[in-house]
């Protein structure tokens, strides 16, 4: 999808909910409080235009596509969704409020909280994304994300920050994991609950936590602090995940800045969508999927400490 082919096919609205409902629902229209397909439509008005609403026949709920998802009861016109979705989409290294409210209102007008609430319900839809066991060879690592901290010792600065847990799939995908800390027990827990038993190899660094974290697994390790990074002769390295960690950070440093350890998971949900599906040509309606299937967040609840 590009900007020429979203402002000729989803302009009004009436085009943006007819693909939201061929994407909510594909074999016909369904209550979303009894699952009932006896639904019978009504005509609803928003802003002086028509638009479709429907009440269901069995538990006589009145719903349209929107209703409980992460577009209930936003004010803002589809096609500002649609716009804001490809832009995220399209963004690799992601895309800030500010630049967001700059490109579709001006450098003058819109609102930073309308753009940042705006941006965030569309991580919060990619987070209800899939994650499928990992097999295979499978590649782990932590780093750290946050701002320096002067006046502190390195290991201070470093228990300062927070703790990225990061596991990648050879070819395949990969998961972040904003983590309480790198221990053992908490390493295994992200082992456990992603790694099938079909896993070949995982590879890791030199980190001792690793060495009693990985149970079964095969396991096999590089060693950074020697200078080796990729074992003579084998393909054993960690290098496709700390490249994830690295478009990561050129994401934090380049395009969001500053990032509140509350928020820390929404935008690594974003990167780890939009990394799995890179290669899609479906990227867009795939966003669009999730996000008329996910609950609804309110403000209130994404500001609550």
């Amino acid at each position: 999808m590009t900007l020429p082919d979203l402002n000729e096919m989803y302009s009004t609205d009436t085009d943006c909910r007819g693909l939201l409902e061929r994407l909510r629902w594909p074999e016909g229209v369904m209550c979303p409080r009894c699952k009932d397909t006896r639904v019978s439509r009504l005509k609803g008005v928003s802003r002086g235009k028509e638009y479709a609403r429907y009440e269901c026949v069995g538990c006589e709920y009145q719903f349209t596509v929107t209703s409980g998802t992460i577009f209930h009861d936003s004010h803002l016109p589809l096609p500002i969704w649609f716009l804001a979705t490809l832009l995220l989409c399209e963004a690799k290294k992601g895309m800030s409020a500010h630049q967001l409210r700059r490109t579709i209102w001006g450098e003058h007008k819109g609102s930073y909280k309308t753009a940042w609430y705006l941006f965030h319900r569309i991580r919060a839809a990619m987070a209800t994304a899939d994650r499928p066991m990992m097999d295979g060879t499978v590649e782990m690592d932590e780093t750290y994300v946050g701002g320096r901290k002067k006046g502190i010792g390195v290991k201070a600065a470093k228990e300062a920050k927070e703790v990225v847990i990061g596991l990648r799939q050879r070819d395949g995908d990969v998961r972040f994991f904003h983590s309480e800390d790198a221990k053992r027990g908490t390493l295994a827990k992200y082992i456990r609950e992603n790694l099938s038993e079909d896993v070949d190899v995982l590879i890791t660094d030199e980190f001792p936590a690793y060495k009693n974290a990985v149970g079964s697994v095969k396991h096999e390790t590089v060693n950074h602090r020697s200078g080796e990074y990729v074992r003579f002769g084998t393909d054993i390295h960690t290098n496709t995940v700390e490249s994830a960690f690295s478009l990561l950070k050129r994401g934090i440093m380049g395009s969001w800045h500053k990032i509140s350890a509350k928020h820390l998971p929404a935008y690594l949900a974003e990167m780890e969508f939009r990394f799995n599906r890179r290669n899609r040509s479906d990227l867009f309606l795939d966003i669009l999927r999730h996000m008329v299937t996910a609950d609804p967040l309110t403000f209130e609840k994404l500001t609550t400490a």
